[in-house]
């Protein structure tokens, strides 16, 4: 008699196995977003005080961040991941699957720049919620379709 505990899974391996590779790339891809919050915020810093103004600033400071990330991500988090189509088509390919998380955020960005005078002073305070707005976004497209991650297909498991 065959149980779900007992059956062998089809997918060819162990949930744990899986369920902690996956955890273990998701706060690595954690590291490297404080890695590309502090690229950000310091490229955005720099352009304001070199006269880019905030919404300028922040486009030139998120493709810094986002080149930064990519980098760091195909290095390390999603170093078991195959490695396909050259490195500038895969760090284009990078940025147009992010724009989702762009928007997220960006958007969350712009809405407290525009919306709360504390925010609106301090636009770092943006960039960190804009951050954290996009990282759930970004590390799901990143991981299924820029970095094809071994294992990371968006079927649920049967247990």
């Amino acid at each position: 008699m065959n149980s779900a505990l007992t059956t062998p899974r089809l997918s060819g391996q162990p949930a744990a196995r899986k369920d902690g590779r996956v955890l273990g790339e998701f706060l690595r891809f954690g590291v490297v977003g404080v890695a590309g919050f502090i690229v950000d915020a310091g490229v955005l810093t720099a352009g304001i005080a070199l006269g880019t103004g905030p919404w300028i600033g922040r486009v030139l400071s998120y493709l810094a961040a986002a080149t930064t990330t990519f980098a760091l991500n195909r290095a390390w988090t999603f170093r078991a991941a195959r490695q396909e189509g050259g490195l500038g088509r895969q760090w284009l390919l990078f940025l147009l699957v992010n724009v989702l998380g762009f928007l997220c955020n960006y958007g969350t960005y712009a809405a407290l720049v525009g919306g709360v005078p504390l925010v609106a002073a301090h636009p770092v305070i943006g960039v960190a919620a804009g951050s954290l707005a996009g990282l759930a976004a970004n590390f799901l497209m990143s991981r299924r379709f820029v970095f094809g991650a071994a294992g990371a297909d968006p079927r649920p498991s049967r247990a």
